[in-house]
């Protein structure tokens, strides 16, 4: 139990694939303006990796290893990677048409969202168990929406603040994200 949680914390905040692998930096800077869309995002993502690396998890050992066609991983992967994109699009256009409409097209981007993928792999080369699987995945997808929503609630006070000119948007807000990564990078010694 003590592994699972540390695991989990880890893959929250010392290993978080924004601020120290650098994945997933399109979504992070495009859906990051407003703290209720970053929320949606996090959400749809968190369901896509779970759903992703799982589906991923149980393909690989019962079907990719047993034929030994384990090079087809990557696109085998992908498909089911799109596959769950489109299904979250159905859905989240079915029953909420505001956050739809906000994610916009970040939302068919999720399905390449470099993190959605890295999870898949690094599960099965880390060789996680299926409940090691989960936890990681969680503690990934935790770990983007974090980042996520530290980053809107930054940007929706720097909406007020005056910034210099040639600062304003995405330039104060990479400098932002990168004092951020900073700060996550201090978490590295607690593990």
């Amino acid at each position: 139990m003590r592994e699972l949680v540390l695991l989990l914390l880890a893959t929250i905040f010392v290993n978080n694939f924004v601020f120290a692998r650098f994945l997933g930096l399109c979504p992070y800077m495009g859906v990051s303006k407003k703290i209720s869309d970053a929320i949606g995002m996090g959400l749809a993502v968190i369901f896509v990796l779970l759903m992703a690396a799982v589906s991923a998890w149980f393909i690989q050992y019962f079907v990719l290893n047993p034929l030994h066609i384990e090079y087809l991983q990557t696109i085998v992967f992908i498909l089911v990677i799109a596959t769950l994109v489109q299904f979250v699009e159905i859905v989240i256009m079915k029953t909420s048409p505001a956050l739809y409409r906000a994610l916009g097209i970040y939302l068919p981007l999720i399905s390449t969202n470099c993190i959605i993928l890295a999870v898949a792999i690094l599960n099965i080369r880390e060789n996680h168990n299926l409940i090691k699987t989960v936890v990681f995945t969680v503690g990934a997808g935790l770990g983007f929406t974090l980042a996520l929503v530290l980053m809107s609630s930054i940007r929706e006070r720097l909406e007020l603040a005056e910034v210099p000119k040639s600062l304003k948007g995405e330039p104060i807000a990479f400098i932002i994200a990168g004092l951020i990564a900073i700060a996550f990078f201090g978490f590295t010694g607690m593990m």
